[in-house]
């Protein structure tokens, strides 16, 4: 199992190490081939990151940014993670990136799988991922004891994209596959607060992929995953 564990006291010393990494991988990928994709979450821990990343200098004109899951309501609407991004992350010297949504205006979830898997498979092999995870142990849009979560787990599953419509949570979701996950070079998992830690704790503890999703990518043998919290 690969899993390498960052924990700190401060938050200010976190994003600093978390946005050096992740500016370092996408350096290294631009230096290979030119250029270089991150997808990030949404929710309000990535905001501090978000503001780190947005004021770097960095060769941001190279780099597209797409996201790991999406609420289908419109991009102009607070909910909408697309409307997150934009207003922490692309901006000041980030605002040079290329954004690539998962949102298609009047368009059925269900029919825009497609889509979506097609616009992420451009970015693919994703170089940086930015996972969040949910007090209830989701990541992405993977939501506990989903209907989809066989088919979303499913490595042969060719998507990328599958949508969701949680039980649990508001809005129909745009979510990456897990296989869509494990192809991206490198993997981050960011979270913060002792609820977190304890619901982290547990997932490790455990082997319930559709209990606890999170697992599907923390508790995983094929890749090196990075866990950043405090």
């Amino acid at each position: 199992m690969s899993r390498v564990v960052h924990t700190y006291s401060e938050q200010k010393t976190l994003i600093e190490a978390l946005s050096e990494q992740i500016l370092e991988e996408l350096q290294a990928a631009i230096d290979e081939k030119g250029e270089a994709s991150l997808l990030v979450s949404g929710g309000s821990t990535p905001k501090p990151l978000f503001e780190q990343l947005s004021k770097t200098l960095f060769a941001w004109e190279k780099v597209s940014v797409g996201l790991c899951d999406e609420r289908w309501v419109d991009s102009s609407l607070e909910e909408s993670n697309a409307h997150l991004v934009k207003k922490y992350l692309l901006q000041k010297e980030a605002a040079k990136a290329t954004f690539v949504g998962m949102y298609e205006e009047g368009s059925d979830i269900y029919t825009a799988q497609k889509v979506c898997s097609q616009k992420m498979q451009k970015l693919a092999p994703f170089d940086v991922v930015i996972l969040g995870m949910g007090s209830d142990a989701h990541t992405a849009s993977l939501f506990p004891d989903n209907e989809r979560l066989e088919e979303a787990f499913d490595l042969k599953n060719p998507n990328l994209c599958i949508a969701i419509e949680p039980e649990t949570a508001p809005f129909l979701r745009m979510s990456l596959t897990l296989h869509a996950i494990l192809s991206a070079q490198n993997i981050y998992i960011h979270f913060e607060g002792q609820e977190k830690i304890g619901v982290y704790e547990e997932a490790i503890a455990g082997e319930d992929i559709y209990k606890m999703p999170i697992r599907s990518v923390l508790n995983q043998t094929l890749k090196k995953v990075e866990v950043f919290y405090r």
